[in-house]
Order: structure tokens, then C-alpha cells, then sequence
């Protein structure tokens, strides 16, 4: 047992199958695109390790005074789960199933989700669950339609603390030895600001269709440089050829 507070008790357990779930679609039509395009380059950047977990408005749990608690933010990631997958199928319960997130993030819309909220009584808000009863290090709140995207850091006094961004404007997340920016252009039909990973030397963690972009690219430099060295060498031949024809007009056999 966890104790937060005098009236904070917090434990870890599994959720009972019989738990009635929040199944409510998502309120805005961009929120499964950014989760898919947040997990899709980790996982072509071989930065997805087999036991991790990503959540996408999916269920992180706790156990609050005895009562259970169910937040699904937008996105999330845990390095190591210690269960099967199928024992976290419909929700996850964290220290007890496998490390806590290291970071979540909520995309904001026209809705009003809470993600800012304190509230510590039951249920609790979300700014207050994820900080004080999940722990989790990183708070992401990002706006898709201006592109704002705000990152805080839970300090050691347990606060949360709005990190400033670098000089590229993205933000180090230690935990998973990779900056998250903003990026604007195109995606699935949909124009505007993504969320990305960019490694620790700067390099962009690219997608599915960027990969493919940038293969065929190098395929096409490699063609044309072979092509390019094919002219070079003929051009060289046949000036060689040239040379040994004007020698012997001049009665000089070339050497071989």
C-alpha cells in the first residue's frame, strides 16, 4: 500500500472482470490518428520493445480509499509490463502488472476532458491522478488544431512543473532517451500538427510512408550513381580508344 495522504490510500489491483467500462467513442476525430502516429515510429525505430506498452484511450487503474479509479488518456507509454498481454487486454494496472507510464498525454478538443483538473476527491481529476496517485514522471497536454503542446515534469517535491522546450522546441524525455516536438504536414488525409519523436542526435523518427519515401530516394541516388559511373567509364573507354587510334595514324603501336 501507497499512502499519498492521510486520505489518499492508494493500492494496487487488478480490475474485476465485471467492471463496467467507459466505452464512449472518442470526441474528436483526431485523437486516434495522433496515437497511431506516435506508436507507429517507435515501433519502426525498433524503439518498441516487446514487453512495453502503449495506451491509447485505454484504462491505467488504482485503487483509491478502497474504491477504483480508471483514467484513459489519449496516449501513454510503459517500458515493461510483467504480465501477459491478455491479462491486460481491457485495462492495466500499474506496479502491479508492470511499471508505471513514463509518460501520458491528453489532446485536447472541443469537449472538456479535465486535463488540467485537481480535484482529490472521488473520482479524481486527472491532473491529480496522474501526478499524485500514478507518479507518472511526464504530463503531456497537446491542442492539435494550434499546435500547442505543453510538457511538465513531476519534480521530487511531487509537483508538476511546465518544462520550457530546447532550441529546436522540443522537449527531452529522459525516460525514453527521445525528444517529442510539434510537426506540421500531412498525414492519412489529415493536414496540420503531429506530435513526433526526434532521437538524441536530432534524426526524425520517421513513419511507415516516410521510410518507403526515403528508401526509394536512396534506391533512386544509388541508380543514378551507378548510371553516372557506367558514363564515366565508357567516356573513358572511348576516349582511350581515340588515343591508341591517333598513335597508330602516327605509326606508334600503344602499349597494352
Amino acid at each position: 500500500m501507497l499512502a499519498n495522504a492521510a486520505t489518499h490510500d492508494v493500492t494496487w489491483e487488478k480490475l474485476p472482470d465485471d467492471f463496467v467500462l467507459d466505452n464512449e467513442p472518442v470526441d474528436n476525430i483526431n485523437q486516434p490518428l495522433l496515437a497511431a502516429a506516435l506508436t507507429e515510429s517507435l515501433e519502426l525505430a525498433d524503439r518498441l520493445p516487446t514487453d512495453a506498452l502503449t495506451i491509447t484511450n485505454y484504462g491505467i487503474c488504482a485503487t483509491l480509499n478502497n474504491r477504483f479509479v480508471v483514467k484513459a488518456p489519449d496516449w501513454g507509454y510503459v517500458p515493461s509490463i510483467r504480465v501477459s498481454r491478455e491479462e491486460v487486454k481491457r485495462s492495466y494496472t500499474p506496479r502491479l502488472q508492470g511499471d508505471i507510464p513514463v509518460i501520458v498525454m491528453e489532446f485536447l478538443s472541443d469537449t472538456e476532458g479535465g486535463e488540467y483538473s485537481s480535484k482529490p476527491t472521488y473520482p479524481p481529476g486527472k491532473w491529480f491522478y496522474y501526478k499524485q496517485i500514478l507518479q507518472v514522471p511526464n504530463y503531456a497536454i497537446f491542442e492539435p488544431d494550434s499546435g500547442v503542446l505543453e510538457v511538465y515534469r513531476r519534480d521530487d517535491l511531487g509537483n508538476y512543473e511546465l518544462q520550457t522546450p530546447d532550441a529546436n522546441n522540443r522537449y527531452w524525455i529522459a525516460e525514453m532517451n527521445l525528444f517529442l516536438g510539434v510537426w506540421q504536414g500531412s498525414r492519412e488525409n489529415r493536414i496540420g500538427y503531429w506530435l513526433r519523436w526526434w532521437d538524441d542526435n536530432g534524426e526524425l523518427l520517421l513513419w511507415g510512408l516516410e521510410l518507403t519515401a526515403k528508401e526509394r530516394q536512396e534506391k533512386n541516388a544509388a541508380q543514378q550513381r551507378a548510371e553516372q559511373e557506367h558514363q564515366r567509364a565508357e567516356q573513358e573507354s572511348q576516349r582511350a580508344e581515340r588515343l591508341a587510334a591517333q598513335l597508330k595514324a602516327l605509326g606508334v603501336e600503344p602499349e597494352v
